[in-house]
């Protein structure tokens, strides 16, 4: 059951992974992610549909616009791999449980933005605030089929929390930490906390060390000044993974050093 699930999760993932590619291009620019088709942006021709199945087409035409030649970024297959990879390491950890197409979804969403956030330092409403919709909607449903309304309270507290740590942070510092990031806290907080107290404590503490990790990588090397600025989200998106797949280890070992465990 557990590899039929990662398997079509896999797939799922490569052809979400496609219409990603649309997100993350049409998104920052304002533009309709249904229409027009997607074409070649130098010569204007319309893809064909053999020219746009996930990963394999790109291979097949080695990078290049079977019309006109020129090269088509590698970013393509990439992120349909990696979307595909994401989905089904998703499905590999959860396991086939109600909540699982909450955090399919939260995983696409999380492909899109840190793919955004990295070459346009934004992480866009039209992404971010329709999720808070989808992601309840998917939990509360999770939480109806199992009748588990504690965690539902619990990621009602998560999505409080982490927004107001953030909000806090904002303020405090108006620059360093942007608005985008305050409502991606929120998100990451709902489902988080679904999940439990340790995964949502442990993927906000990830967050900002491995962050502050990244920027002092970056400064020893010089890619980066104390007055670069960094987009923020991919670490909070990084953070959350951690706090998924290692929170409840890491916060029982806690418990056991300082002798609560």
């Amino acid at each position: 059951m557990t590899a039929a699930l990662v398997l079509a999760c896999a797939v799922l993932g490569l052809l979400v992974g496609s219409f990603l590619n649309v997100v993350v291009h049409r998104v920052p620019a304002g533009e309709s992610v249904v229409s027009p088709p997607s074409a070649c942006p130098r010569c204007g021709h319309r893809l064909r549909v053999r020219d746009n199945v996930p990963v394999l087409s790109w291979l097949v035409l080695r990078g290049r616009c079977r019309d006109c030649r020129a090269p088509i970024s590698a970013r393509y297959p990439l992120l349909e791999a990696g979307t595909a990879a994401l989905l089904a390491l998703t499905a590999l950890e959860l396991g086939p449980v109600p909540a699982l197409p909450a955090f399919l979804y939260l995983a696409c969403v999380a492909v899109a933005l840190t793919a955004i956030d990295l070459e346009h330092h934004r992480l866009p409403d039209r992404i971010v605030l329709p999720s808070y919709v989808v992601g309840a909607v998917l939990l509360v449903g999770a939480a109806a089929l199992q009748q588990d309304w504690w965690s539902l309270g619990r990621a009602a507290v998560g999505l409080a929390a982490l927004w107001l740590l953030y909000f806090g942070l904002a303020v405090a510092k108006p620059g360093g930490m942007g608005f985008g990031d305050v409502k991606l806290a929120g998100l990451l907080g709902m489902h988080l906390g679904y999940l439990g107290w340790a995964p949502l404590v442990v993927g906000a503490f990830a967050a900002f060390l491995v962050g502050g990790l990244v920027g002092v990588a970056l400064l020893a090397t010089r890619r980066a000044g104390r007055t670069s600025a960094i987009p923020f989200g991919p670490f909070m998106l990084l953070g959350a993974a951690l706090g998924v797949v290692v929170g409840p280890e890491l916060a029982q070992g806690y418990l056991h050093l300082v002798g609560l465990g």
